[in-house]
């Protein structure tokens, strides 16, 4: 049975539950990079099963995913109450093909992304913050929020690369 978008939230919230959000968020690209530094050979593009992406196709939904908050967060500050528009993760996969044979250029590519994003983040108000957008399926996010979702977010994925590296993602 699919997980709801409530089950989606408390796990991925659960992630970053009593931690920093921001530091989180700010840590991901490092951490990132690491685990991918052990990926060695097929262990980056193999599939642990057929219904599991591999290292790189992970890596490359998180750089994708960057894009996507890069222009969510934009659109918070710019107009707050916006429409946040949901993304079919698996079609922009089905569409990142020259990415996924190059998981550094993901990987370069998200830890760009992430340091602009950081930036930007260190550079607005306290009540910049609390601008929000009106998530599609989610409902009212406020930056901080969307913040909080995509560090446990990062926290999710890279658990499942650990999980192939290690042998116990099935």
């Amino acid at each position: 049975m699919p997980e709801t978008t409530e089950q989606y939230i408390t796990r991925i919230t659960g992630y970053v539950a009593g931690k920093d959000h921001f530091k989180e968020f700010q840590a991901a690209p490092k951490k990132l990079r690491a685990l991918a530094k052990k990926a060695k050979g097929k262990k980056m593009t193999d599939r642990p099963s057929p219904d599991k992406w591999s290292i790189a196709e992970i890596i490359t939904h998180l750089a994708e995913s960057e894009l996507v908050i890069s222009f969510r967060l934009r659109m918070m500050l710019a107009s707050n109450g916006v429409l946040i528009q949901v993304v079919d993760q698996n079609a922009w996969q089905a569409n990142a093909g020259h990415l996924m044979r190059e998981p550094k250029k993901a990987l370069d590519l998200f830890e760009m992304l992430r340091m602009y994003n950081v930036s930007l983040l260190k550079s607005i108000t306290k009540e910049q913050w609390e601008m929000f957008g009106m998530h599609q399926e989610r409902g009212k996010e406020t930056v901080a929020r969307v913040v909080e979702m995509y560090a446990g977010h990062d926290i999710n994925h890279m658990l499942q690369i650990e999980g192939i590296l290690n042998g116990t993602r099935k």
